[in-house]
């Protein structure tokens, strides 16, 4: 996920001369932070654990030119308009990817880009991304060599022309992120991609944690005891090395950051958003025919788009609402008083039990008991 800045959440040097909207639980009802538009699901990578499924051929369903452009008039509804995230498969495959960025930036709305390591993506198409008036380019890199890299992404040489692509970017003065996807295969490898990705100029790294959706459902993720194991080398990699960190799809490392981070500079550690941001939470995701849902890990189909509006499904979607709403959550992740920072990976408790609001899965903390007078909440509350 591309991060936006937000009222407790540090900027990058060129995001420092941006206008920066306050972000509060209660204008997360009415408006997401970040809305991720799959513009296609064809991609020439075979990713193991993609959430896609993509494959070598567009669909001929996608939205078109016209419909994309449609969606985008309609970011602008919003009461705060969101950053505008083009995914995929590779967005790259879209010939008309260049006019859809200058469209939305025309319009006022900050746009990122995830293409995907293949050819497509080189200096040419850098400085036509540039030109178009791209605020930063997210490159996935899943490990600190291209042995363990290759082996995820399935084509040989990916890990290499990754690592040009943020090479050529930073020459051309384009802001990039890595994502990584924080496997059995690559979490002994945290601080040599830490150590490497530091040397890149990154404005963040972007470190998910694995949904069984997609081809993913069928691979080993990280237990409870080494998801607490890997954040305390995330946090220790958060203040050694030049950029921000964040995870995606583990807002229990928000609980870990507060419990490790002094009470005095809690209002702004690094790469922490305060604001609680979850699935449907400051977050919506549209597939490449339309179909609205929280996030492109919870398949929870929400509406369609363009018979239905985005901004009336974002708010008022039954679905959107519940998962909104800390007071629904149920088991331990229900009674926390970390609910309103953090509320756990809905996305992984719908991937795992079938239920959205069960509890995180991959969490080891045990919340004590609400007392007698009833503070649930409290400390959540008072740490966002």
């Amino acid at each position: 996920m591309i991060a936006r800045p937000t009222d407790n959440l540090t900027t990058t040097k060129s995001e420092a001369t941006r206008p920066v909207h306050v972000r509060s639980r209660k204008s997360l009802d009415q408006s997401p932070m970040l809305v991720f538009y799959e513009l296609t699901q064809a991609c020439d990578l075979v990713c193991a654990h993609c959430r896609a499924c993509a494959q070598r051929q567009r669909d001929p369903n996608e939205l078109d030119t016209a419909q994309s452009k449609r969606l985008i008039d309609q970011l602008s509804e919003f009461p705060i308009p969101p950053m505008l995230i083009l995914t995929g498969g590779d967005p790259l495959k879209r010939s008309d990817i260049f006019e859809l960025i200058n469209y939305a930036v025309a319009s006022g709305i900050y746009v990122s880009i995830t293409p995907s390591a293949t050819p497509l993506v080189n200096r040419d198409s850098i400085e036509r991304l540039r030109e178009a008036g791209i605020s930063r380019m997210a490159i996935s890199v899943d490990g600190a060599d291209a042995a363990t890299h290759d082996a995820n992404r399935g084509v040989a040489g990916s890990f290499d022309h990754s690592m040009d692509v943020l090479r050529i970017a930073r020459e051309l003065g384009v802001e990039t992120q890595i994502n990584t996807t924080l496997l059995p295969a690559n979490v002994d490898q945290i601080e040599a991609m830490g150590e490497t990705f530091g040397k890149l100029d990154i404005a963040l790294w972007s470190v998910f944690f694995l949904i069984p959706v997609g081809r993913a459902t069928e691979m080993n993720r990280l237990n409870a005891e080494q998801c607490e194991d890997a954040f305390v080398r995330l946090h220790a990699q958060s203040s050694q090395q030049p950029f921000m960190l964040k995870t995606t799809e583990a807002p229990h490392y928000r609980r870990y950051v507060i419990q490790n981070t002094p009470k005095s500079e809690q209002k702004a550690p690094r790469g922490f958003t305060a604001a609680g941001i979850n699935d449907g939470k400051g977050v919506m995701f549209v597939s490449h025919t339309g179909e609205i849902f929280p996030t492109g890990f919870l398949p929870l189909h929400c509406g369609d788009f363009p018979r239905q509006g985005i901004v009336d499904v974002y708010q008022n979607s039954p679905t959107f609402q519940m998962l909104r709403d800390t007071d629904r959550l149920e088991g331990k992740c229900g009674i926390c008083s970390f609910r309103n920072v953090c509320g756990g990976s809905r996305a992984r408790a719908f991937g795992v039990t079938g239920n959205p609001m069960a509890e995180e899965p991959d969490c080891n903390y045990i919340p004590p008991q609400p007392s007698p007078e009833g503070d649930r909440g409290k400390n959540g509350s008072q740490a966002g």
